[in-house]
């Protein structure tokens, strides 16, 4: 008899009589496979009074098949593509510009240990700073490269991890148990921007429990947040104190946006030519022939306005006719956050898109992938007169990228333009229209031309 363990054969395809419908098991194997030359399953050799005995075995060839599909799902999942150029290469531990040599050799300290944290994916990592300091590009990195060498790898913001738990609710493909276990026992889980999600209870349970389970079976994870551990969910910060499980990296780097315009690159945000737009400027009791419903129009877009640059969240569309302030809110939002030292981008459309055409001149001093990635990821993109652009395919079709990222991203978003939601994109205007994350103000007044206010439309005049 010949050893039971080594010993198998062929096996003619599962029958209805012999498997389930739609059992996964019906998928065929690997048609170069040597074992079972692509049936997928094989019968072993075994004594007839063995309880194994007639029963079809999956062959190792569609084992490694289910595999790599269940890593591809990942991938897929994690949204990895948008950072496929975020790798130890091409990070730079010199920033973009002149930097502290305390500042350097903080991101020197935190580029060398996550490469060797990649190397071996033991316990968790840790990476703390402010806007622009390069947590993302290092946690990132280490996700690629575990994901070149076959580790699967789950790397998520945090909010878009409880939304792919919302949507297993009501998801046909996959139950909310199924996703939520994929979730905490992934090898690698990568969480971007601790501290970012929406803090209802179910949300912090959630995470919770994900975390709590990833530390108890000590399970690799990477982390990454702007904030103190002080402000963080205390039962998830305890564990994040735990020397023997977790090294913490604080990076103390400038934005390097803010460092990339000080070193030649051209000057995406315009803020700096609408510094005297302020909220305390904006005029709303010179606005006095108003009729009620406008005045109640102009006050609600000004204290929303007011309300985003105290907590940038989600988007804010502003809507009007030219000249009635939509700018100036704009602006104001901006110039506040700039003031508490953060590099919100203000830019006007058709300018962003001219930006865009100038990188591909072969004197660019930067690249296109590196100004495309900075305009769609930075924390707050200001975006003014939308709709005014060229509509050229190539334009469309940049725009609805940046859109489109930020949506899924949800990152900060400000959107001023005169045109009728109509007259947008619709695959813009789909994402503006919907109320999870996008809020939407017409200032339905006439134009207001007096003092500060009159600069937006001497602009375009200039423009014209």
């Amino acid at each position: 008899m010949k050893k039971i363990e080594t010993t198998t054969s062929k096996a003619t395809p599962p029958t209805s009589s012999n498997t389930e419908p739609g059992n996964p098991s019906l998928v065929l194997g690997d048609p170069n496979c040597p074992i079972c030359g692509g049936i997928g399953f094989v019968r072993r050799d075994l004594p007839i009074d063995h309880p194994d005995f007639g029963r079809l075995q999956i062959c190792s060839c569609r084992q490694k098949s289910a595999i790599q599909n269940a890593q591809n799902r990942l991938y897929r999942l994690s949204n990895l593509e948008a950072y496929k150029n975020m790798t130890f290469e091409s990070f730079l531990p010199g920033g973009r510009g002149q930097i502290h040599a305390d500042q350097a050799q903080s991101l020197m300290t935190a580029l060398q240990i996550t490469q060797q944290y990649a190397q071996h994916l033991e316990g968790w990592i840790l990476l703390m700073g402010g806007y622009g300091c390069g947590k993302t590009h290092l946690a990132a990195a280490i996700a690629n490269f575990a994901v070149s060498m076959a580790v699967p790898t789950l790397f998520l913001t945090v909010p878009d991890l409880l939304d792919w738990l919302r949507y297993a609710y009501g998801a046909e493909d996959i139950s909310f148990e199924q996703r939520f276990e994929e979730i905490r026992s992934i090898r690698l889980l990568v969480l971007d921007d601790l501290g970012t999600q929406n803090t209802t209870a179910w949300a912090q349970e959630k995470l919770f429990q994900i975390l709590n389970y990833r530390y108890v079976n000590r399970l690799s994870t990477v982390l990454t947040t702007n904030q103190e551990l002080k402000d963080i969910d205390p039962r998830i910060a305890s564990r994040l104190l735990d020397p023997e499980l977790v090294v913490r990296l604080q990076i103390s780097a400038p934005d390097f946006r803010r460092a990339a315009q000080d070193s030649g690159y051209p000057a995406l945000s315009s803020l700096h030519l609408h510094t005297d737009q302020t909220f305390g400027n904006f005029g709303l009791r010179e606005r006095e022939k108003l009729s009620p419903d406008q005045r109640q129009s102009i006050e609600k877009a000004f204290r929303a306005a007011h309300e985003f640059s105290e907590n940038p969240n989600g988007w804010l569309v502003l809507m009007g006719n030219y000249s009635v302030g939509k700018t100036h809110l704009a602006a104001a939002i901006g110039n506040y956050r700039h003031s508490l030292g953060e590099a919100p981008l203000f830019v006007v459309v058709p300018d962003l898109l001219d930006h865009l055409r100038a990188t591909f001149s072969p004197n660019s001093p930067v690249s296109y992938d590196n100004m495309f990635e900075e305009i769609r990821t930075t924390p707050l993109l200001i975006l003014d007169d939308l709709g005014t652009q060229s509509a050229t395919p190539w334009a469309r079709e940049k725009l609805y990228q940046i859109f489109n990222y930020r949506y899924n991203a949800r990152l900060a978003t400000v959107i001023t333009t005169s045109s009728s939601m109509d007259e947008i994109d619709p695959r813009i205007n789909s994402r503006m229209y919907d109320k999870r994350l996008c809020r939407i103000f017409l200032l339905d007044v006439p134009p207001y031309r007096a003092g500060v206010s009159s600069l937006p439309e001497k602009r375009r005049l200039k423009k014209g």
